[in-house]
């Protein structure tokens, strides 16, 4: 097998890894917090500080990474996350626990969007040609989600620890955490087999950069973000929390959930890819993102949480087409020694842009507003869909040229 593929594949397992653990720990964070006894706001002020970990960190894959190398780099953004998955089990003082998921980069988004998708997103590019970019992008995807949707199955071993060993709430929960963070060593292993021709190459002589390009990255930034602030109202962690406290639903209900959900996501990756080839790249990231901003405003008037269950599959079956075509779309209109620099730029306004959220969505569930956050979440999205499409669909990429 070439090296090229060799890496490929060692990136699609360490999505997988990283998706069941986000899938996990998203599911689980905020009612494990909750049960250890922490207030609606410390919640959301420690779920923002995880989020502002991952911002911190795609900062330092945007900007850092190269220099240092990008093997070592995700190496470390691995370990990082472990020590924070131990530190959550760990520690009590609400000021420590946001130092320990800020440094752990602690993701609650339901997906690891985060400092090492911006530079495996770089790689992904390199390891296949033009025609196979998107359908690249739709298995790497694809795949983190399936570990998402086992990810989401697994935040049923609390009780399953609970009622079939025995064991005392808490510590089922903290067992969980401890795998979460067993789960990024792996990463770091898989990581570790990179071969050289990850690295970035050196620029081509006499290279200046072209400032339509960053004009273009600086967009498609401040859009990200926009997108992120209103992603970071209606994480899988809040929608978990919301359906919790609307309905009193259990966690294996939740688990059961999140995994049909995480599977509707996985089968949407190959529809995006299909989809793009007949009306492109861009079309598909708004035609398809903007009904699941309309379906999340059904949630909060759903009668029950069986037709609120059904409403949020529909939604997660639209929402993330646009994932593998924006990441194909962006690596396509940049050149190959910027895209380190474009992805990270990109997961930084996303990172930038949804850390503050759950703050705010904490406030609202303190003071009895279940429903502030899905709709602020959901209109957000819908305008971003529209900005998006306004600033982007006369600029094609190669193969649509």
């Amino acid at each position: 097998m070439s090296d090229a593929r060799t890496d490929r594949h060692l990136i699609y397992a360490a999505a997988v890894l990283r998706g069941f653990a986000a899938g996990a720990i998203s599911v689980l964070a905020a009612v494990y917090l909750a049960k250890r006894g922490f207030a609606e706001a410390q919640i959301g002020l420690l779920l923002s500080a995880g989020l502002a970990g991952v911002a911190a960190g795609t900062a330092y894959g945007t900007f850092l990474a190269d220099r240092v190398g990008r093997r070592r780099s995700l190496i470390g953004l691995a370990l990082l996350a472990a020590g924070g998955g131990v530190s959550l089990a760990l520690l009590d003082a609400p000021s420590a626990l946001a130092l320990a998921v800020f440094l752990g980069m602690l993701n609650t988004q339901g997906t690891d969007r985060g400092a090492a998708q911006a530079l495996e997103a770089a790689i992904l590019p390199g390891t296949a040609p033009d025609a196979q970019r998107t359908q690249v992008f739709a298995w790497y995807n694809a795949l983190q989600d399936v570990g998402g949707a086992a990810g989401a199955l697994l935040a049923a071993l609390p009780e399953l620890l609970r009622e079939q060993f025995g064991a005392e709430e808490l510590r089922a929960y903290d067992a969980t955490v401890y795998f979460y963070a067993l789960l990024f060593v792996a990463v770091a292993l898989l990581y570790a087999r990179l071969s050289t021709a990850t690295e970035r190459g050196a620029l081509p002589t006499g290279y200046v950069a072209d400032p339509r390009t960053r004009h273009a990255v600086r967009n498609f930034t401040l859009l990200s973000a926009m997108d992120s602030f209103g992603g970071g109202f209606i994480g899988s962690a809040l929608i978990a929390w919301f359906l919790y406290l609307r309905f009193g639903v259990s966690e294996s209900a939740l688990a059961a959930l999140f995994l049909a959900a995480r599977t509707m996501t996985v089968l949407s990756h190959f529809g995006a890819a299909w989809l793009a080839r007949r009306i492109g790249l861009v079309n598909t990231m708004v035609f398809t993102h903007m009904p699941s901003g309309f379906l999340l405003l059904t949630l909060p008037i759903a009668p029950s949480f069986e037709v609120a269950a059904a409403l949020f599959i529909v939604r997660e079956g639209l929402s993330e087409m646009d994932v593998p075509t924006r990441q194909s779309y962006l690596m396509a209109i940049v050149p190959p020694w910027q895209r380190a620099y474009a992805s990270g730029m990109t997961q930084l306004g996303r990172a930038s842009g949804r850390m503050v959220a759950p703050a705010l969505a904490g406030l609202a569930f303190q003071a009895g507003a279940l429903w502030a956050p899905l709709v602020a979440g959901a209109l957000i999205k819908i305008t971003y869909d529209l900005l998006l499409w306004r600033a982007f669909r006369r600029i094609k990429p190669p193969e649509e040229a």
